[in-house]
C-alpha cells in the first residue's frame, strides 16, 4: 500500500519541480520511501520558519528509488509530478 509522505521543500527547488527541470530528490532515507509513494511536497520559507501561503502543494509520485553512491542514511527518489 502506498504511502503519503508531507515534505517541506525550498524555494529554489520547488520551483524546479514545478517546472518539470528537476524530476528527483535526494532526502534523508528516514520514511521508508518505496516506488509508488506519494509526495506531498510544500514550498518551505527557512528564513522565515513557515511555509510560503501563497504556493499551492506539489503533488508527486515515486517513480524510481536508488541509495548508489549516496551518503550513508540517504537516497535518490525520481518523481513524476501528478496533474491536481
Amino acid at each position: 500500500m502506498a504511502t503519503e509522505h508531507h515534505l517541506k521543500i525550498d524555494t529554489v527547488y520547488y520551483c524546479r519541480v514545478l517546472e518539470g527541470s528537476k524530476t528527483f530528490e535526494i532526502r534523508k532515507n528516514d520514511r521508508d520511501y518505496q516506488v509508488g509513494d506519494r509526495l506531498i511536497m510544500r514550498e518551505w520559507l527557512p528564513d522565515k520558519g513557515q511555509y510560503c501561503d501563497h504556493s499551492p502543494p506539489i503533488n508527486a509520485e515515486i517513480v524510481y528509488f536508488t541509495t548508489y553512491q549516496q551518503q550513508p542514511g540517504y537516497c535518490v527518489l525520481g518523481i513524476k509530478v501528478l496533474g491536481g
